[in-house]
């Protein structure tokens, strides 16, 4: 019991700093401005890892390494101590266990940025109903933009209806399941 209450505390908190370091590189990466309440919070919280990062590891085609690669490294140590507590450390060699667990923290950093994704869609349609003006409609809206125009080229607006959120959802799910 106190060891499902130990993975559920470091599984929230490991994952909450990788959401928030995958929310930065995907606001860099998309030109998303950080002049408002997300971005704000998103620099805030994460600086104290990135900054000293980006000394010693520059970015990579514009992308910010710095945020990425300390999001992968979270999995890692996430997956990492999940293993350990439920006793396989034990039973394997480490250079058995390393393949595996480094792929499978790939695929869970993977998993989480399409998480993110379909919050991001699912609060970009509440905020479209609710608030259209909302502080935060337009950095969402410019999160999503790069997965939702292919979509809007293809499938038009029907009766003023834009339904690419709706297909980026399901299409972002039958990722997930692949994953």
């Amino acid at each position: 019991m106190l060891t499902q209450a130990g993975l559920f505390l470091l599984d929230a908190l490991l994952g909450f700093m990788t959401i928030a370091l995958l929310l930065r590189f995907y606001m860099q990466a998309f030109r998303v401005s950080f002049r408002n309440q997300v971005g704000a919070f998103i620099v805030q919280l994460t600086n104290w890892l990135v900054m000293p990062l980006r000394k010693v590891l520059p970015g990579l085609f514009g992308l910010d390494l710095a945020s990425l690669l300390p999001a992968y490294l979270l999995q890692v140590v996430l997956l990492l101590a999940v293993f350990s507590l439920r006793g396989g450390i034990e039973s394997l060699p480490l250079e058995t266990l390393l393949g595996p667990l480094l792929w499978q923290s790939v695929l869970a950093t993977l998993r989480l940025s399409i998480y993110l994704l379909i919050g991001a869609l699912f609060l970009q349609a509440i905020l479209s109903w609710v608030s259209p003006y909302s502080p935060l409609a337009q950095p969402i809206a410019q999160l999503t933009r790069p997965f939702l125009h292919p979509i809007q080229r293809i499938v038009p607006p029907i009766a003023a209806i834009d339904l690419s959120p709706l297909i980026a959802i399901l299409l972002a799910q039958l990722v997930l399941m692949f994953l």
